[in-house]
Protein backbone atom coordinates (compact mmCIF):
# COMPACT_ATOMS: atom_id res chain seq x y z
CA UNK A 1 0.00 0.00 0.00
CA UNK A 2 1.27 3.46 -0.92
CA UNK A 3 0.19 6.93 0.11
CA UNK A 4 -0.60 9.30 -2.74
CA UNK A 5 -1.43 12.97 -2.98
CA UNK A 6 -3.84 13.93 -5.77
CA UNK A 7 -3.90 17.66 -6.47
CA UNK A 8 -7.23 18.53 -8.06
CA UNK A 9 -8.61 15.41 -6.39
CA UNK A 10 -12.16 16.79 -6.20
CA UNK A 11 -12.29 17.21 -9.98
CA UNK A 12 -13.51 14.99 -12.80
CA UNK A 13 -10.22 13.18 -13.49
CA UNK A 14 -9.13 13.24 -9.86
CA UNK A 15 -12.31 11.48 -8.72
CA UNK A 16 -11.89 8.67 -11.24
CA UNK A 17 -8.20 8.29 -10.41
CA UNK A 18 -8.92 8.17 -6.67
CA UNK A 19 -11.48 5.42 -7.23
CA UNK A 20 -8.86 3.26 -8.91
CA UNK A 21 -6.25 3.99 -6.22
CA UNK A 22 -8.71 3.02 -3.50
CA UNK A 23 -9.55 -0.20 -5.34
CA UNK A 24 -5.83 -1.05 -5.17
CA UNK A 25 -5.82 -0.47 -1.43
CA UNK A 26 -3.76 2.73 -1.51
CA UNK A 27 -4.11 5.63 0.92
CA UNK A 28 -5.18 8.88 -0.76
CA UNK A 29 -5.07 12.57 0.17
CA UNK A 30 -7.04 14.93 -2.09
CA UNK A 31 -5.93 18.57 -2.31
CA UNK A 32 -8.26 20.98 -4.08
CA UNK A 33 -9.44 24.60 -3.87
CA UNK A 34 -12.89 23.65 -5.26
CA UNK A 35 -12.77 26.38 -7.90
CA UNK A 36 -14.51 23.89 -10.20
CA UNK A 37 -17.37 23.42 -7.75
CA UNK A 38 -18.40 20.86 -5.15
CA UNK A 39 -20.12 17.68 -6.32
CA UNK A 40 -21.45 15.21 -3.72
CA UNK A 41 -21.14 12.28 -6.16
CA UNK A 42 -17.38 12.83 -6.33
CA UNK A 43 -16.77 12.36 -2.61
CA UNK A 44 -15.24 8.95 -1.92
CA UNK A 45 -15.08 7.13 1.43
CA UNK A 46 -11.76 6.74 3.25
CA UNK A 47 -10.15 9.71 1.48
CA UNK A 48 -8.67 12.69 3.31
CA UNK A 49 -10.03 15.80 1.55
CA UNK A 50 -7.97 18.92 2.19
CA UNK A 51 -8.97 22.34 0.88
CA UNK A 52 -6.10 24.52 -0.28
CA UNK A 53 -4.47 26.29 -3.22
CA UNK A 54 -1.39 25.20 -5.17
CA UNK A 55 -0.36 28.85 -5.29
CA UNK A 56 0.19 28.69 -1.52
CA UNK A 57 3.37 26.83 -0.49
CA UNK A 58 2.25 26.59 3.12
CA UNK A 59 -0.93 24.80 2.03
CA UNK A 60 1.01 22.36 -0.15
CA UNK A 61 3.69 21.53 2.41
CA UNK A 62 1.02 20.59 4.95
CA UNK A 63 -0.25 17.75 2.74
CA UNK A 64 3.05 16.66 1.19
CA UNK A 65 4.74 15.14 4.26
CA UNK A 66 4.86 11.33 4.21
CA UNK A 67 3.56 11.04 0.66
CA UNK A 68 5.06 8.38 -1.66
CA UNK A 69 3.88 9.88 -4.94
CA UNK A 70 2.01 12.90 -6.32
CA UNK A 71 -0.52 12.98 -9.14
CA UNK A 72 -0.57 16.65 -10.14
CA UNK A 73 -3.92 17.30 -11.81
CA UNK A 74 -4.78 20.71 -10.35
CA UNK A 75 -5.01 23.42 -13.04
CA UNK A 76 -7.20 26.12 -14.51
CA UNK A 77 -7.94 24.04 -17.58
CA UNK A 78 -9.94 26.34 -19.83
CA UNK A 79 -8.45 27.60 -23.07
CA UNK A 80 -10.89 30.50 -23.63
CA UNK A 81 -10.53 31.56 -19.99
CA UNK A 82 -6.74 31.59 -20.32
CA UNK A 83 -7.00 33.91 -23.32
CA UNK A 84 -9.09 36.35 -21.27
CA UNK A 85 -7.06 35.89 -18.06
CA UNK A 86 -3.46 35.01 -18.97
CA UNK A 87 -1.92 36.27 -15.71
CA UNK A 88 -4.26 34.39 -13.39
CA UNK A 89 -3.96 31.15 -15.33
CA UNK A 90 -0.18 31.57 -15.52
CA UNK A 91 -0.02 31.85 -11.73
CA UNK A 92 -2.03 28.67 -11.32
CA UNK A 93 -0.74 26.50 -14.15
CA UNK A 94 2.94 27.47 -14.05
CA UNK A 95 3.52 28.99 -10.60
CA UNK A 96 1.32 26.38 -8.91
CA UNK A 97 3.00 23.51 -10.73
CA UNK A 98 6.43 24.78 -9.73
CA UNK A 99 5.28 24.99 -6.11
CA UNK A 100 4.08 21.37 -6.18
CA UNK A 101 7.36 20.20 -7.72
CA UNK A 102 9.50 22.04 -5.17
CA UNK A 103 7.42 20.77 -2.25
CA UNK A 104 7.47 17.18 -3.55
CA UNK A 105 11.24 17.28 -4.07
CA UNK A 106 11.92 18.81 -0.66
CA UNK A 107 9.64 16.35 1.14
CA UNK A 108 11.30 13.25 -0.31
CA UNK A 109 8.45 12.19 -2.58
CA UNK A 110 9.50 9.38 -4.93
CA UNK A 111 7.71 10.48 -8.11
CA UNK A 112 5.33 13.06 -9.58
CA UNK A 113 2.99 12.30 -12.50
CA UNK A 114 1.97 15.52 -14.23
CA UNK A 115 -1.30 15.97 -16.11
CA UNK A 116 -0.14 17.66 -19.29
CA UNK A 117 -2.29 18.57 -22.30
CA UNK A 118 -2.43 17.92 -26.03
CA UNK A 119 -3.10 21.66 -26.36
CA UNK A 120 0.70 22.04 -26.22
CA UNK A 121 0.82 20.82 -29.84
CA UNK A 122 -1.35 23.59 -31.24
CA UNK A 123 -1.64 23.52 -35.03
CA UNK A 124 0.72 21.04 -36.70
CA UNK A 125 1.27 20.10 -40.34
CA UNK A 126 0.41 16.49 -39.60
CA UNK A 127 -2.90 15.34 -38.10
CA UNK A 128 -1.10 12.60 -36.17
CA UNK A 129 0.51 14.21 -33.13
CA UNK A 130 3.79 12.70 -31.93
CA UNK A 131 5.71 13.65 -28.79
CA UNK A 132 8.80 14.59 -30.83
CA UNK A 133 6.97 17.46 -32.58
CA UNK A 134 7.88 21.03 -31.66
CA UNK A 135 5.05 22.44 -29.51
CA UNK A 136 3.15 25.37 -31.01
CA UNK A 137 0.36 26.20 -28.53
CA UNK A 138 -2.49 28.45 -29.64
CA UNK A 139 -3.53 29.66 -26.19
CA UNK A 140 -1.93 30.70 -22.90
CA UNK A 141 -3.30 27.48 -21.41
CA UNK A 142 -1.50 25.35 -23.99
CA UNK A 143 1.73 27.24 -23.38
CA UNK A 144 1.36 27.01 -19.61
CA UNK A 145 0.83 23.25 -19.68
CA UNK A 146 3.88 22.87 -21.90
CA UNK A 147 6.00 24.90 -19.47
CA UNK A 148 4.84 22.50 -16.75
CA UNK A 149 6.24 19.61 -18.78
CA UNK A 150 9.54 21.42 -19.14
CA UNK A 151 9.73 22.02 -15.41
CA UNK A 152 9.12 18.31 -14.84
CA UNK A 153 11.93 17.46 -17.26
CA UNK A 154 14.31 19.91 -15.58
CA UNK A 155 13.50 18.62 -12.11
CA UNK A 156 14.67 15.19 -13.21
CA UNK A 157 17.76 16.48 -15.03
CA UNK A 158 18.81 18.94 -12.31
CA UNK A 159 17.69 17.21 -9.11
CA UNK A 160 17.10 13.58 -10.18
CA UNK A 161 13.52 13.94 -8.98
CA UNK A 162 11.40 11.37 -10.83
CA UNK A 163 8.70 12.87 -13.07
CA UNK A 164 6.43 11.75 -15.91
CA UNK A 165 4.15 13.97 -18.03
CA UNK A 166 0.99 12.63 -19.66
CA UNK A 167 -0.52 14.65 -22.50
CA UNK A 168 -4.27 14.11 -22.34
CA UNK A 169 -6.47 14.44 -25.37
CA UNK A 170 -10.28 14.94 -25.14
CA UNK A 171 -11.54 13.30 -21.97
CA UNK A 172 -15.04 12.14 -21.11
CA UNK A 173 -16.68 9.71 -18.71
CA UNK A 174 -18.41 9.44 -15.31
CA UNK A 175 -18.39 12.46 -12.97
CA UNK A 176 -17.72 14.93 -15.79
CA UNK A 177 -19.15 18.40 -15.39
CA UNK A 178 -21.00 19.85 -18.41
CA UNK A 179 -19.82 23.28 -17.31
CA UNK A 180 -16.29 22.11 -16.54
CA UNK A 181 -13.04 22.34 -18.44
CA UNK A 182 -12.79 18.74 -19.59
CA UNK A 183 -15.06 16.79 -21.90
CA UNK A 184 -16.92 19.95 -22.87
CA UNK A 185 -18.35 18.47 -26.05
CA UNK A 186 -19.65 15.13 -24.75
CA UNK A 187 -20.86 16.49 -21.41
CA UNK A 188 -22.41 19.62 -22.89
CA UNK A 189 -24.23 17.70 -25.62
CA UNK A 190 -25.69 15.20 -23.13
CA UNK A 191 -26.88 18.03 -20.88
CA UNK A 192 -28.49 19.89 -23.78
CA UNK A 193 -30.33 16.81 -25.05
CA UNK A 194 -31.54 15.92 -21.55
CA UNK A 195 -32.92 19.47 -21.21
CA UNK A 196 -34.70 19.18 -24.56
CA UNK A 197 -32.40 21.67 -26.26
CA UNK A 198 -30.48 21.29 -29.54
CA UNK A 199 -26.77 20.51 -29.31
CA UNK A 200 -24.62 23.56 -30.11
CA UNK A 201 -21.70 22.77 -32.41
CA UNK A 202 -18.88 25.32 -32.67
CA UNK A 203 -17.85 26.26 -36.21
CA UNK A 204 -18.58 23.71 -38.92
CA UNK A 205 -18.34 20.72 -36.58
CA UNK A 206 -15.58 19.15 -38.68
CA UNK A 207 -12.93 19.68 -36.01
CA UNK A 208 -11.21 16.32 -35.49
CA UNK A 209 -10.73 15.26 -31.90
CA UNK A 210 -9.28 12.23 -30.13
CA UNK A 211 -11.67 11.18 -27.35
CA UNK A 212 -10.32 9.10 -24.47
CA UNK A 213 -12.34 7.66 -21.59
CA UNK A 214 -11.33 8.85 -18.13
CA UNK A 215 -11.09 5.24 -16.90
CA UNK A 216 -8.22 4.68 -19.31
CA UNK A 217 -6.60 7.98 -18.34
CA UNK A 218 -6.65 6.97 -14.68
CA UNK A 219 -5.04 3.64 -15.62
CA UNK A 220 -2.29 5.48 -17.50
CA UNK A 221 -1.59 7.63 -14.43
CA UNK A 222 -1.17 4.61 -12.16
CA UNK A 223 1.07 2.81 -14.64
CA UNK A 224 3.20 5.96 -15.00
CA UNK A 225 3.53 6.14 -11.21
CA UNK A 226 4.48 2.49 -10.74
CA UNK A 227 6.56 1.62 -13.81
CA UNK A 228 10.32 1.27 -13.42
CA UNK A 229 10.77 2.10 -17.13
CA UNK A 230 9.82 5.75 -16.71
CA UNK A 231 10.39 8.62 -14.29
CA UNK A 232 13.04 10.51 -16.23
CA UNK A 233 10.91 13.44 -17.37
CA UNK A 234 9.23 11.55 -20.21
CA UNK A 235 6.27 13.05 -22.08
CA UNK A 236 3.65 10.61 -23.41
CA UNK A 237 0.37 10.99 -25.27
CA UNK A 238 -2.76 9.56 -23.67
CA UNK A 239 -5.39 9.27 -26.37
CA UNK A 240 -7.50 6.79 -28.29
CA UNK A 241 -5.52 6.98 -31.52
CA UNK A 242 -8.74 7.30 -33.52
CA UNK A 243 -10.22 10.74 -34.28
CA UNK A 244 -13.87 11.72 -34.55
CA UNK A 245 -15.39 14.99 -35.72
CA UNK A 246 -17.65 16.94 -33.37
CA UNK A 247 -20.45 16.14 -35.82
CA UNK A 248 -19.69 12.42 -35.33
CA UNK A 249 -20.12 12.83 -31.57
CA UNK A 250 -23.45 14.63 -32.06
CA UNK A 251 -24.67 11.74 -34.23
CA UNK A 252 -23.59 9.18 -31.62
CA UNK A 253 -25.58 11.01 -28.95
CA UNK A 254 -28.51 11.62 -31.28
CA UNK A 255 -30.84 14.60 -31.46
CA UNK A 256 -31.14 18.04 -33.00
CA UNK A 257 -28.16 20.37 -33.28
CA UNK A 258 -27.30 23.88 -34.43
CA UNK A 259 -24.03 25.55 -35.44
CA UNK A 260 -22.55 28.50 -33.54
CA UNK A 261 -19.38 30.59 -33.86
CA UNK A 262 -16.03 28.75 -33.52
CA UNK A 263 -13.95 29.17 -30.37
CA UNK A 264 -10.62 31.03 -30.57
CA UNK A 265 -7.51 28.96 -29.89
CA UNK A 266 -8.98 25.66 -31.14
CA UNK A 267 -6.79 23.62 -33.54
CA UNK A 268 -8.57 21.95 -36.45
CA UNK A 269 -7.27 18.48 -35.66
CA UNK A 270 -5.89 16.56 -32.69
CA UNK A 271 -5.11 12.86 -33.00
CA UNK A 272 -2.75 11.03 -30.66
CA UNK A 273 0.10 8.81 -31.70
CA UNK A 274 0.16 6.40 -28.75
CA UNK A 275 3.16 4.32 -29.85
CA UNK A 276 5.40 5.60 -27.06
CA UNK A 277 3.05 4.95 -24.13
CA UNK A 278 2.32 1.46 -25.48
CA UNK A 279 6.05 0.78 -25.61
CA UNK A 280 6.98 2.22 -22.22
CA UNK A 281 3.92 1.37 -20.13
CA UNK A 282 2.15 -1.35 -22.10
CA UNK A 283 -0.91 0.92 -21.99
CA UNK A 284 -3.68 1.11 -24.54
CA UNK A 285 -7.31 2.30 -24.53
CA UNK A 286 -9.92 -0.26 -23.52
CA UNK A 287 -13.15 1.72 -24.02
CA UNK A 288 -14.26 2.95 -27.45
CA UNK A 289 -16.12 6.23 -27.90
CA UNK A 290 -19.21 4.31 -29.00
CA UNK A 291 -19.13 2.23 -25.78
CA UNK A 292 -18.39 5.22 -23.57
CA UNK A 293 -21.15 7.39 -25.02
CA UNK A 294 -23.66 4.54 -24.80
CA UNK A 295 -22.78 4.12 -21.10
CA UNK A 296 -23.20 7.83 -20.41
CA UNK A 297 -26.53 7.99 -22.28
CA UNK A 298 -27.78 5.10 -20.18
CA UNK A 299 -26.71 6.85 -16.96
CA UNK A 300 -28.46 10.03 -18.14
CA UNK A 301 -31.65 8.12 -18.93
CA UNK A 302 -31.46 8.92 -22.64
Amino acid sequence: MSKYLVTGGAGFIGTNLIKQLLAKGDEVVSFDNYSGGRFPDRVQPNVKYVEGDIRNMEDINKVMAGVDGVFHLAAMARMPYSIENPQETNDINIGGTLNVLVSARDNGVKRLVYSASSSAYGEQKSDLLVETMKPAPLSPYGLQKYVGEEYCRLFYELYKFNTVSLRYFNLYGPHMDPEGAYALVVAKFLKQIKEGKPMTICGDGEYLRDYIHVYDVARANILAMESEKVGHGEVMNVGNGKPYTVNDVAKLIGGDYIFVDPRPGDPRSTMADITLIKKLLGWGPTITLEEGVAELKKEAGL
